[in-house]
C-alpha cells in the first residue's frame, strides 16, 4: 500500500510539471483505484477503520 501512495504522488508530480501529458492521467487512475480497491483491509483490522486514501493528503503520508 505504501509503494502505490507513493507511486500515485510520484505520477501527481510528474502531472504538475507535464500537463498535456495523457498516459500518467491514466495511469493515476489505475493505480488509486488500486488504492481504493485495497482499502477493504481497513475491514480486517489490518488498517484503522477511519483510514481514508485523500489525493491532497497523499504526499504527507509518505515523506
Amino acid at each position: 500500500m505504501y509503494h502505490l501512495i507513493k507511486k500515485a504522488v510520484a505520477i501527481r508530480k510528474h502531472l504538475e510539471r507535464n500537463i498535456k501529458d495523457k498516459d500518467p492521467k491514466f495511469r493515476l487512475i489505475l493505480v488509486e483505484s488500486r488504492i481504493h480497491r485495497l482499502a477493504h483491509y481497513k475491514r480486517t483490522k489490518k488498517l484503522p477503520y477511519v483510514w481514508k486514501y485523500e489525493s491532497n493528503t497523499a504526499s504527507t503520508l509518505v515523506a
